[in-house]
């Protein structure tokens, strides 16, 4: 019996502009960021779209996005946040949106 596992990231951030002044303030807890949004795509975002995979001798192999391999949802919020602020991790994810279904169903569907 073969068995399979499914993997679903769920991406959100709230939203953080002080809705009086229309901005993001800067959160002591984001340090050495400026907010949350950097924070999170430094730390998460960024490294999934480009994960490393290291190899026998401890050198990097190959890099993958990560995010075609799993089933993932992003909220708009986060989508506006990086498709201006960090297009390249923007349009990795978009990228893996295209590719997903062709890696999950190991099939051409375009």
């Amino acid at each position: 019996m073969d068995k399979y596992i499914c993997l679903h990231g769920h991406f959100y951030q709230p939203p953080r502009e002080n809705p009086w002044l229309e901005v993001i303030e800067l959160p002591d807890s984001a340090y050495p960021f400026h907010d949350w949004h950097e924070r999170i795509t430094r730390e998460c975002y960024a490294p999934n779209a480009a994960a490393r995979l290291i190899d026998g001798q401890g050198r990097i192999g190959r890099m993958v996005n990560n995010y075609a391999k799993i089933s993932f949802t992003f909220g708009p919020i986060l989508m506006a946040w990086l498709a201006q602020n960090s297009p390249q991790v923007y349009q990795a994810i978009l990228d893996a949106d295209k590719e997903s279904p062709k890696t999950l169903l190991d099939k051409d569907l375009s």
